[in-house]
């Protein structure tokens, strides 16, 4: 195809568009100008006419202040005339920013400092352009709002164990503002709790009496245990008198395999109350 069909199909797709809008008598007189001139001064009006948006972008274009066809163009080539018509390019990337840390109070009235970070796109260009004046920066101001909102709800206990119901809830908040926005929040994190110093100490001092509370649990359960069967294993010793003289030989033998030269010989307490008694 060449590049006077280019043109003129691009001059019947422009007259339709303005056509559906409604630009009015003026509008189409100005409309008609600059497609008159395009066609005078070509080609070298596809310097100026011709524009490209990359795979990740698109171009929402004004004609007479109105956007045109409330459909963005791209990616790829499009036309635009000279004098009537502007654009803004769109970004359709996923975007991230982190959340400044906030100081917030939560439920039981404890300070703490929190942080985050946001992962968002531009799901709809028209909306994120006709409805906000800095996208960006709105979703970036609505989240620090949002986390404060969010967390001032919860305790401390619900803060650091249930992170991930905190984020979902966060992502819903913001889903629900920024849809207006033409803008589609994809994941919320956050990052990092900073407890302060004293609040710390408390904590490690609680966690630490919990610990030893625990280990005396179960050292005096280990006792009692080991008490029953030091029991159990007398009343079977008392039953077979023989069973005390293996014991002490297998005590004998446990000695001499650690190379010792002490040898304990155990005595009744009845032959040394004798012993005593003769003297």
């Amino acid at each position: 195809m060449s590049s006077r069909a280019k043109v003129h199909d691009s001059v019947s797709e422009i007259i339709s568009d303005d056509r559906d809008r409604g630009l009015g008598f003026c509008g189409w007189v100005l409309v008609i100008l600059s497609v008159l001139l395009m066609i005078i001064t070509f080609p070298f009006s596809l310097f100026r006419c011709l524009k490209i948006v990359q795979e990740y972008e698109r171009a929402v274009i004004f004609r007479l202040g109105r956007i045109i066809d409330r459909k963005a163009k791209g990616p790829g080539m499009f036309f635009v005339l000279p004098c009537t018509d502007t654009f803004v390019k769109v970004d359709l990337r996923m975007v991230s920013f982190d959340i400044p840390a906030q100081e917030i109070l939560t439920r039981d009235s404890v300070t703490v400092c929190v942080d985050g970070v946001v992962y968002f796109r531009v799901k709809c260009p028209i909306s994120s352009v006709a409805n906000v004046s800095n996208v960006h920066h709105s979703t970036r101001l609505l989240a620090q709002t949002t986390l404060r909102n969010v967390l001032g709800t919860k305790n401390l206990t619900e803060l650091l164990t249930d992170r991930e119901t905190i984020s979902n809830s966060m992502q819903l908040s913001l889903d629900e503002v920024t849809e207006r926005w033409g803008i589609k929040v994809e994941r919320v994190e956050i990052k990092d709790i900073r407890l302060p110093q004293q609040l710390q100490r408390a904590m490690a001092a609680e966690a630490e009496a919990s610990r030893d509370a625990r280990a005396k649990v179960i050292a005096a359960e280990g006792e009692m245990n080991a008490s029953r069967v030091l029991k159990e294993a007398s009343l079977v010793i008392s039953e077979s008198p023989a069973a005390l003289q293996l014991r002490y030989l297998q005590t004998l033998s446990q000695i001499a395999t650690e190379n010792n030269s002490t040898i304990i010989f155990p005595l009744p307490l009845d032959m040394i109350q004798h012993l005593v008694q003769g003297k």
